[in-house]
């Protein structure tokens, strides 16, 4: 069983019980991975399609709140991840978003404007609540491969991101219809499940270890929130409003998405790398400050030279965003047992992406306030030097007791 993989002794190199682990220590990690493909998935392959569903009696007014929605839920869901897994433990809690997710994806295409926004919501419930045990999952699992497992999951979270943004449209054209392009990425969460539910047969043995308490009242874990918190921004924020940053320039609409799939594909090797090095580094305050000097130097430039420099700003964007996976990695480095690691996840997500969904809003009111990119590049970039001072708390070498 997988939960006593890092309790049981280790079995000689080669015998039959050896091969056995190894087996299903592979099949584990393939499961993470296709967990974390599920991610994002749902959410960019609705957002490709949004433009059609105007034509089918979706609203402007609706649509607006289908962006924003994924954040909030992200938010709100996010807080209820903690109280699952003292519940049902991290596993079943992982097996219960699963399920969730799949029922919200099926149910999104099969009725009207209000049913798709109920869909989307039951979806991103499931994906908030991954989102929260899956670093509790890695640290459970991989206590010596964090910062390895946390990279490739990432990276794989942000290819999905990019699978649903590329393929749906073209999956709807083959297919005929808008709902068929949306429905058929609910096959990834069964697969998912399917390899899953062998690990969730007993409770986990940590489940009941950690003290949300101690974590609300620990200025490290506060940085460690703050930190989640403002790559949160940033990452919505490039996402909501840097094509249109591109696009008043004076590039086309086509070479402003070009650009913003420039960010998200130049982060992936990076989402691979940065995790394992914040692990093997004793601070990490270091490796944040260097990560979000990138960021900053991005929105600088997209206020002082957005055409001349176009694709370095992108470049330094997907660069800049590897702070994401780094601040995942720090769930495990702060805290003893997966349980804890749980209950920092969801608080710093919980917090986190409620500033975040605060964000984009209120880039675009100063943009418009002001009539130019100028306030809110500059606000950025001033944000970031935050992100760097509290960086340096987060990445400092200590362990939150539970």
């Amino acid at each position: 069983m997988a939960t006593e993989l890092q309790h049981c002794p280790v079995p000689p190199v080669g015998s039959p019980e050896h091969v056995g682990v190894r087996v299903r220590t592979g099949v584990l990690l393939v499961a993470v991975l296709l967990i974390a493909v599920n991610l994002r998935i749902g959410i960019t392959s609705l957002g490709a399609l949004l433009e059609r569903l105007e034509d089918t009696g979706v609203s402007a007014g609706v649509s607006a709140f289908l962006t924003s929605l994924p954040v909030l839920c992200f938010a709100v869901f996010g807080a209820a991840g903690m109280t699952l897994a003292r519940r049902v433990g991290i596993h079943r809690g992982v097996a219960v978003a699963l399920v969730l997710l799949t029922v919200g994806l099926v149910a999104r295409v099969l009725g009207g404007p209000m049913v798709l926004v109920v869909g989307t919501l039951v979806a991103c419930s499931g994906i908030a609540l991954a989102n929260i045990l899956l670093p509790a999952v890695v640290k459970e699992h991989y206590p010596t491969r964090v910062g390895q497992v946390t990279g490739a999951y990432s990276a794989v979270l942000s290819i999905g991101a990019a699978l649903g943004a590329a393929a749906t449209v073209p999956v709807a054209d083959l297919a005929g219809g808008w709902r068929a392009g949306l429905a058929v990425w609910a096959l990834l969460p069964v697969v998912a499940l399917v390899l899953w539910l062998p690990w969730c047969r007993a409770r986990d043995r940590a489940q009941r270890s950690g003290s949300r308490t101690r974590l609300w009242r620990n200025p490290i874990a506060w940085s460690v929130t703050a930190v989640f918190g403002i790559q949160s921004v940033f990452a919505y924020v490039v996402m909501s409003w840097v094509p249109s940053i591109y696009a008043d320039a004076g590039f086309s609409d086509a070479h402003a998405g070009l650009l913003l799939a420039v960010s998200i594909l130049v982060g992936v090797p990076v989402f691979f790398v940065a995790p394992p090095l914040a692990a093997r580094l004793r601070a990490q305050g270091h490796l944040i400050a260097a990560l979000s000097s990138m960021m900053a130097l991005a929105f600088l430039g997209l206020w002082w030279a957005p055409v001349g420099g176009a694709l370095l700003w992108a470049a330094l964007l997907g660069v800049g965003g590897a702070v994401f996976p780094v601040t995942l990695t720090l769930f495990a480095l702060r805290t003893r047992t997966a349980a804890d690691t749980a209950a920092m996840s969801a608080m710093a997500q919980s917090v986190g992406y409620l500033f975040a969904a605060a964000g984009p809003f209120v880039v675009g009111l100063v943009s418009e306030a002001t009539g130019s990119w100028a306030w809110p590049c500059g606000l950025l970039a001033a944000l970031a030097v935050v992100q760097v001072v509290v960086g340096y708390v987060a990445g400092r070498p200590v362990v939150i007791e539970g």
